[in-house]
């Protein structure tokens, strides 16, 4: 394993390094929008309007946030600058709570079925779907679980060898067959597998191509109704995979595949490559939806379980 590194930093440290572009984005712009004031005012709200607005957060979500702001300095009568950041992050945390962001559970405690638990990962190419699968099945490796991998991107060869590496790494089992083969064909083979053999869990590779949503719906569709099956419940969850630096188009991918499947869970990706992390609020808040991890380096420790609480710290609170 030491593929994945000899140490791992503490988790908050990890979160904080990885938002750190974002965190020192806001707080500049932060900073120089409540130069001279000593109250919050309109001026100061509509700066920290432009603030999320750079940050990628969205317009709709940007607004909510404003919107109980002004509403916490209706109600308190007077706030002062110096408590903008902590009524920013104590919103900002109770906006995600209410896009089911339950900071209460752990992804990798998994309910006693007495069949495999099934994630069905869906995003385009590049946005690391893939690695993010490989990353998944380590971590539940480590948590003790037996998992089994589905390369059900038959699309592209580059695919398959890649999660065959992971699964090499891990110790993961992998089904796979041939380059072209029927998508819906690997992910009923890999269920049937992990069925018969007591598997923990499944997670299904798919592909990534948006170019005809009506052949990725009617193939997403088909792997459902296969593996259903098998196991009546699955899939348990169905992930989509977006990245980060994309910005804006990250929030265009999610509403184009939640129109083609049924999107429940979100894992947001290369957070530390960017200073728009906004991102992770606005996706989640847009389209009702958790986010379940988040990535913020190339370790298998570095896709971290989504905090909503720890994530709003590490992207507004004052550093230093």
């Amino acid at each position: 394993m030491a593929f994945f590194g000899l140490f791992n930093k503490g988790k908050k440290e990890v979160l904080d390094k990885g938002l750190e572009k974002t965190n020192r984005s806001v707080f500049e712009k932060i900073t120089r929008a409540v130069a001279g004031k000593s109250t919050v005012d309109d001026e100061v709200l509509d700066s920290l309007e432009e603030v999320l607005l750079t940050s990628d957060v969205g317009v709709d979500t940007t607004v909510k946030i404003i919107r109980r702001i002004e509403e916490r300095v209706r109600r308190d009568k007077y706030i002062s600058v110096s408590e903008l950041d902590n009524i920013l992050r104590e919103e900002t945390a109770a906006l995600l709570l209410e896009n089911g962001n339950d900071d209460e559970t752990s992804p990798f405690e998994l309910p006693a079925t007495g069949v495999p638990y099934v994630i069905l990962v869906v995003g385009v190419n590049g946005v690391g779907k893939t690695t993010t699968i490989g990353k998944l099945a380590y971590q539940y490796v480590q948590a003790g679980k037996t998992v089994y991998l589905g390369a059900a991107d038959t699309f592209r060869a580059a695919a398959v060898e890649q999660i065959a590496i992971w699964a090499e790494r891990t110790g993961a089992r992998l089904i796979k067959q041939q380059q072209g083969s029927d998508p819906a064909s690997v992910a009923f083979d890999t269920v049937t597998s992990a069925k018969a053999n007591g598997a923990d869990v499944v997670i299904i590779d798919t592909a990534g191509r948006l170019h005809n949503k009506t052949g990725l719906m009617n193939e997403l569709r088909k792997i459902k109704d296969v593996m259903a099956k098998v196991i009546p419940s699955a899939p348990d969850e169905v992930l989509l995979v977006v990245d980060a630096t994309t910005g804006q188009n990250a929030f265009e991918q999610a509403r184009q595949f939640s129109a083609v499947t049924q999107v429940t869970a979100l894992a947001v990706t290369k957070l530390d490559g960017t200073a728009k992390g906004g991102v992770v609020i606005g996706i989640s808040d847009s389209m009702k939806v958790p986010v379940k991890y988040i990535g913020l380096g190339e370790r298998a420790e570095d896709l971290q379980p989504f905090n909503r609480r720890e994530f709003v710290d590490s992207l507004f609170a004052k550093r230093g």
